[in-house]
């Protein structure tokens, strides 16, 4: 029987539920993390299905610092031990999935964590001072419920005949299966492309089909966008090969004489159809929250196609108080953006999101930092973020630093890892106060093989890289906005090009009486 009642209740141990296990364990709080298997990280003993991850891990690099080192270190939890980082664990820098479980088993193992496994929740019941969840070990009450439990089933598309598509989490992976096949692979994500790729040898065509353009992350800067590695069938599509990758809409799947004719509408080609023939379809579309969990009393409102819950800035759900969500179903208000998703994002969505659950539920205050208001000093604090931050690095134009001046001593309150929309909110009467963050450029880079730069100061706003933002409010306004010019090594230390000209803007806002 787990025991009855707690302050926080966790669902899931995930890489998100044992990082927040681990953060609220440190604090000495009082929780309990349920979690139906019996060892972490279930999803990633079935997933990915052709076992290698595509999160890198960089294990050489030039910098002894730890900190700096986690930028490229996109699997280890973050925690006190030198020795349960993830590149102790494998030194693949596109590890395999089994790896990845084995780390979170000695995680575990070495913390010793309050995990509860083999505890199935069965349903979710909103009561007026918290929740109930019932197991099948019995009941438990949490006054904070956080919702960690990742994708729990797939997403299927409303395709006439989709029934008779084979799911990727079904899918036969021995590449001799689909030996001499048509194969029509349905998605253009990663896990498209993983499967795609793991047959281009032995199929004797493959398509990749869906509605929408080919999104690439060289080209869009977010990792959950199709990656490099997966190149081989976009060259094959380009030299004519009759592997291809089509703009679509599948109309309907049917079985014929023991193949398919799938019916399509070309996106870009004035309404052509077509019916082509495979001997196989297999659904790769992705996964979403599973929510048959909660029950009349709390089941959250979703959003994208009802794939996850919809957030307010601090992880809770929009339309039921005290239930939040950590790890990758809580992207919902940087989609498709940092790296929210990711390990490499939510361990530091997850620091903070600590830190604001302790403010509510433990009456410990928001912690920050004081420093004088001075703009040379202003200055020196804002480039040591930038240079040395691995959260303000992986969660770029997502998480911030606020700098927020006290009308009363006229000095700033510094307030670490902020999502910027949440520090809008809840800075909102402030009459003085700055966010800092990592951001790109451009939205329209045409070839990013071949950008055009101008390294010069008063360009900087027009920088393609990575490059720190200095944002000035009043309240919710956004009165100003500075750039520093971007920098290959990304070290953001020069006199000229980054020293000067913050100071230079901070001390236009002094200067005006602010």
């Amino acid at each position: 029987m787990v025991s009855n009642e707690h302050r926080y209740v966790i669902i899931g141990a995930g890489p998100a539920g044992v990082q927040l296990s681990y953060y609220l364990q440190q604090h000495g709080a009082d929780y309990l993390t349920l979690e139906s298997g019996d060892s972490p990280g279930g999803f990633f003993r079935r997933f990915p299905r052709h076992r290698r991850l595509i999160s890198l891990n960089k294990v050489h690099t030039d910098s002894t610092d730890p900190e700096i080192r986690l930028r490229w270190d996109w699997n280890s939890l973050l925690n006190d031990s030198p020795d349960l980082l993830f590149p102790n664990f494998s030194k693949e820098y596109l590890p395999a999935a089994d790896d990845l479980v084995r780390y979170l088993a000695e995680f575990q193992r070495h913390y010793q964590l309050n995990i509860s496994f083999g505890t199935t929740v069965e349903q979710i019941t909103r009561t007026a001072d918290g929740f109930t969840l019932r197991t099948d070990q019995g009941e438990v009450r949490a006054r904070c419920l956080i919702v960690a439990t990742g994708w729990g089933k797939p997403f299927v598309p409303a395709i006439k005949g989709i029934e008779h598509a084979i799911g990727y989490e079904d899918m036969v992976v021995d590449p001799e299966e689909y030996e001499g096949q048509r194969v029509l692979v349905i998605g253009k994500g990663n896990s498209a492309f993983e499967t795609a790729s793991a047959i281009l040898g032995r199929a004797s065509m493959v398509h990749l089909a869906s509605r929408h353009p080919l999104k690439l992350a060289w080209n869009t800067k977010h990792p959950g966008d199709v990656r490099g590695q997966y190149g081989a069938i976009l060259d094959s599509y380009q030299f004519k090969t009759l592997h291809s990758v089509l703009d679509c809409t599948i109309d309907e799947i049917r079985p014929v004489d023991g193949r398919f004719q799938v019916s399509i509408t070309y996106t870009h080609a004035d309404g052509e159809t077509a019916v082509l023939d495979y001997h196989k379809v297999v659904r790769c579309t992705g996964f979403q929250m599973d929510t048959s969990l909660f029950d009349e009393t709390c089941r959250p409102d979703m959003v994208r196609d009802d794939r996850m819950p919809d957030l307010r800035p601090d992880w809770q759900s929009t339309n039921v108080d005290g239930l939040y969500f950590a790890g990758t179903i809580a992207q919902a208000r940087d989609v498709k953006h940092a790296s929210s998703p990711f390990i490499d994002g939510f361990r530091y969505n997850l620091r903070t999101f600590t830190r604001m659950l302790r403010e509510r539920y433990e009456d410990v205050p928001l912690s920050y930092a004081t420093t004088p208001a001075d703009p040379a000093s202003l200055t020196k604090l804002m480039l040591d973020r930038v240079n040395w931050s691995s959260a303000l690095w992986t969660q770029f134009e997502y998480l911030c630093d606020a700098f927020v001046r006290d009308d009363t001593t006229g000095d700033f309150r510094h307030y670490e890892d902020l999502p910027e929309d949440y520090a809008v909110e809840r800075f909102a009467d402030a009459t003085q106060w700055y966010t800092l963050a990592l951001r790109w450029g451009r939205d329209e880079y045409g070839d990013v093989f071949a950008i055009e730069r101008h390294p010069t100061p008063d360009r900087a706003r027009e920088s393609a890289f990575i490059h720190p933002v200095i944002r000035r409010y009043r309240g919710t306004e956004l009165l100003a906005e500075q750039h520093l010019l971007e920098d290959l090594l990304a070290e953001w230390r020069r006199p000229d090009r980054h020293v000067e000209p913050l100071v230079e803007f901070l001390s236009k806002d002094f200067t005006n009486g602010s």
